[in-house]
């Protein structure tokens, strides 16, 4: 519009990075030798289709903001943010069950955050990675100083303990990171995608109405076409991390760490080899005792490989995650 007035806009920091990082894991640890019975499947066949070989539990009455509450004061006290400092509150997650509030409105006021946007997304296990360039386009952009992000997942709410593809995958748990200002590049340019053609890969298997409708109805959990997720993973995700690496001016021999989702040992595998890594970079293979977290899984493994000293603190690291949508995002970063 002629004679339209200039906005004033606001600048943020130069750069921004990951401050600080937290995990928490609940205390039940199921072994596959307790849920073998039900899916007509024994230890050794789950261990060599995905690496498993146990996973974590969380109790019937631990929310999914109940552990990302732990997750968070986690990672705000090893950085020193406090929660007034925060700008805004992002949860990636797929498990929790209300609709509305928000698992990051509940979350930001039980830490205090109290003037903290606040919102949830939804992209699966490829969550986290999602909400880091969020969360760095804010901080850069001017929008908050301070960014927690959480990923959490409660995925026992929404498994089928008799599906014999899926239910020895799955596990429970939260990873979280503060992200704030930097005066050099922390986080590198993201590169990611959705391919909605193969959405049927992992999905719910039915609608939330369909409860509604019929009552007697079972309650919906989620379904996957394995061959499908691994074909695809193992494909198309080794090029994501190459462009990640071109993007960020990284090559493969300088990095520290590789933090990729925790789907299946054998993806991992897979990816370490399709990317030439050389034998001095850390690989997060978390998928053993934890499971597959969905978006909570990068940053526990990345706080695990972190807190074993396998990985340096300032180190460098490229993270990816992937899964249903089929969505998928990948960054290089500099480790908190």
């Amino acid at each position: 519009m002629s004679g339209a007035p200039a906005f004033t806009m606001g600048t943020g920091a130069p750069y921004a990075r990951m401050l600080g990082v937290g995990g928490y894991r609940p205390a039940r640890i199921v072994p596959n030798s307790e849920l073998v019975e039900r899916i007509d499947s024994s230890d050794e066949w789950i261990r060599e289709r995905s690496g498993i070989q146990t996973r974590h539990r969380a109790a019937d009455d631990e929310s999914v903001v109940d552990m990302a509450l732990i997750a968070a004061e986690k990672a705000m006290a090893n950085c020193g943010v406090t929660a007034d400092q925060l700008g805004c509150v992002i949860v990636a997650t797929v498990t929790h069950l209300l609709q509305t509030p928000s698992a990051a409105a509940v979350l930001g006021y039980r830490l205090g955050a109290t003037k903290a946007a606040a919102f949830d997304i939804s992209a699966a296990c490829a969550g986290f990675c999602h909400a880091l360039a969020l969360a760095n386009d804010m901080v850069r952009g001017g929008s908050a100083e301070y960014v927690l992000i959480v990923g959490v997942e409660k995925l026992t709410d929404m498994v089928d303990p008799y599906d014999r593809g899926s239910a020895f995958i799955f596990g429970d748990g939260a990873g979280a990171a503060v992200v704030g200002p930097s005066d050099v590049p922390g986080i590198g340019p993201v590169v990611w995608g959705a391919d909605g053609s193969q959405a049927d890969a992992i999905t719910q298997d039915v609608p939330w109405q369909t409860l509604r409708d019929d009552p007697t109805h079972k309650f919906p959990t989620l379904s996957m076409n394995g061959q499908q997720v691994f074909r695809w993973a193992v494909f198309q995700m080794a090029p994501v991390c190459q462009q990640a690496l071109d993007k960020a001016g990284v090559r493969a021999d300088q990095l520290d760490a590789f933090i990729p989702h925790q789907a299946n040992l054998r993806i991992v595998e897979a990816m370490v080899k399709k990317l030439g890594l050389p034998a001095h970079v850390a690989v997060a293979r978390d998928i053993v005792d934890t499971g597959n977290t969905s978006a909570a899984s990068v940053p526990l493994a990345m706080e695990r490989l972190l807190d074993n000293g396998e990985a340096p603190h300032g180190g460098t690291a490229l993270l990816i995650g992937y899964g249903a949508g089929l969505a998928y995002a990948a960054q290089v970063v500099t480790l908190p």
